[in-house]
């Protein structure tokens, strides 16, 4: 699992159905908690060699019993009207503690599925339960794997790791990717474009936002001797920059310095953040005015103005900034309206 999403409504959810790519899910077989689904793939794009960042996996035929291992990778298949036979198990953000986030959950029962074997993951990968979903494709298109991770993994099916950088798989290329594997590219592309398509209009509608530089931080409240915060390497402010929303100078620089998707730098280089238009962290209703009160954070323009969106610690809509193609649907309107309340005047 990726470093701990810090220190994120419960709302009612959006439509999920993704017209012209999913299909229904099939009934559960045997003992299976879950089921594959009938796609509208084609048997025909097999065999297919997808490249990673530990060299290439080979899927010989089209896959029935896909697992899922790390954040969001199961969301490629059930868009895609697929039921994994296993997947991770929801353990930040989960609001009524099912191990399944509200999107994920609308979505099984929009294809009237049962929940799949759940993965707690929140001691490394568990693959041992993997095997036993008997899976012939495993999906971690969004992870950080280690080689000795894929290697165990391939020992079970054909797995699928990220493409390039761990934990830096866009949202975009999670889906490509996966669908790819699972035969299903055209409907993968297709799943992206609408997507795309409702972030664009959603943005359209927070016109105060274009433009603004937006840094995604973290603050330790025990530790303010640091400023954490996302590089462009992270899907949360790629999220951002696929808005066209600039880098500030800080994350640009940190970006180029560095392969990691998260990073610090001291307090005393607070100045570093002038050029910032919005703070988005994750915290509580005292957040902002713990920043307010410390004596260099307050220096920072942004954060002095208030112009600070707190993301509530341990909510669906904190796990909904780190994009994926259900979470953005369900949330991104009210992620938007967030941001952009936060750039209003202070009353």
């Amino acid at each position: 699992m990726r470093l701990p999403r810090p220190v994120a409504l419960a709302v009612a959810a959006l439509a999920l159905a993704l017209a012209g790519c999913s299909s229904a899910a099939t009934g559960a077989t045997g003992d299976d908690p879950a089921a594959t689904a009938g796609s509208t793939g084609s048997a025909a794009a097999f065999p297919v060699t997808v490249p990673h960042a530990f060299g290439s996996t080979t899927v010989e035929r089209k896959p029935t019993r896909i697992a899922t291992v790390s954040w969001a990778n199961h969301e490629v298949p059930l868009a895609l009207g697929v039921v994994p036979v296993g997947m991770s198990k929801a353990t930040w953000g989960d609001d009524d503690g099912d191990g399944v986030l509200p999107w994920d959950a609308q979505r099984l029962a929009e294809l009237g599925a049962q929940t799949p074997v759940l993965f707690d993951e929140t001691q490394g990968l568990d693959f041992e339960k993997v095997a036993d979903t008997r899976p012939d494709l495993i999906l971690a298109t969004y992870s950080g794997l280690t080689k000795e991770d894929y290697d165990k993994l391939s020992q079970i099916a054909p797995t699928i790791a990220y493409p390039k950088v761990a934990w830096g798989t866009p949202w975009q290329e999670m889906v490509t990717v996966s669908a790819t594997a699972m035969g299903e590219k055209a409907e993968g592309e297709q799943l992206v474009a609408d997507v795309e398509k409702t972030v664009r209009d959603d943005f359209a509608e927070h016109p105060t936002l274009a433009g603004k530089k937006v840094l995604f931080a973290t603050f330790d409240p025990a530790d303010k001797s640091k400023i954490g915060f996302y590089t462009g390497h992270d899907t949360r402010p790629g999220f951002l920059a696929d808005l066209g929303l600039p880098a500030p100078a800080l994350v640009a620089e940190e970006t180029a310095r560095t392969q990691a998707f998260y990073t610090t730098v001291s307090t005393e280089q607070a100045d570093r953040l002038d050029d910032v238009d919005l703070v988005v962290t994750y915290g509580n209703a005292s957040t902002l005015k713990t920043l307010q009160a410390d004596p260099v954070l307050s220096t920072v323009p942004a954060i002095k103005a208030g112009h600070v969106a707190v993301l509530p610690d341990s909510t669906p809509l904190a796990a909904a900034a780190n994009p994926s193609p259900l979470n953005i649907r369900w949330g991104v309107e009210r992620y938007l309206d967030l941001l952009a309340d936060a750039l209003q005047p202070a009353a």
